[in-house]
């Protein structure tokens, strides 16, 4: 399958690449169909709307920088993405990187959850109040090495 990308230009993808968001994302419901693809710039990915080339959001996993992150799942959410167990999950968040030089900051409050074998997937929105919507990727990194 080919498509138009906004960071990459038109590339061929597999379809187990395709990842179906059945409500969409937090601000752009209409859009459900989007590609998980690595990003030139190692340890991000990029989620590409499949029918909208300048929607593009950069994603990176969450327990890079923050070994302490968990989510809690509801059952009919994990039904409805096929997870049965932490395998079989794939949990991505947003992030952010602005062009005047502040720091990439991550949405940790509203992760991403992929059914690994149904390739849908969902966005949460968490009450925890440990995650934020900008937590600073480097600044975390450093810390959890220490």
């Amino acid at each position: 399958m080919r498509i138009q990308t906004k960071s990459l230009g038109e590339i061929e993808i597999d379809e187990r690449q395709v990842i179906d968001f059945p409500e969409g994302l937090i601000g752009f419901r209409p859009f459900t169909s989007f590609a998980l693809l690595d990003a030139p710039q190692k340890p991000y990915f990029f989620l590409q709307s499949t029918v909208m080339p300048a929607l593009n959001f950069i994603l990176v996993d969450p327990f890079l920088f923050r070994p302490d992150y968990s989510i809690d799942l509801a059952d009919e959410l994990c039904r409805g993405l096929g997870i049965a167990s932490p395998d079989d999950a794939l949990i991505l968040v947003l992030v952010t990187s602005p062009t005047d030089g502040s720091p990439v900051t991550a949405n940790l409050m509203g992760p991403l959850v992929i059914g690994k074998a149904t390739r849908r997937g969902a966005q949460l929105v968490l009450a925890d109040p440990r995650w934020k919507t900008k937590h600073d990727v480097m600044a975390e990194l450093a810390a959890s090495r220490k």
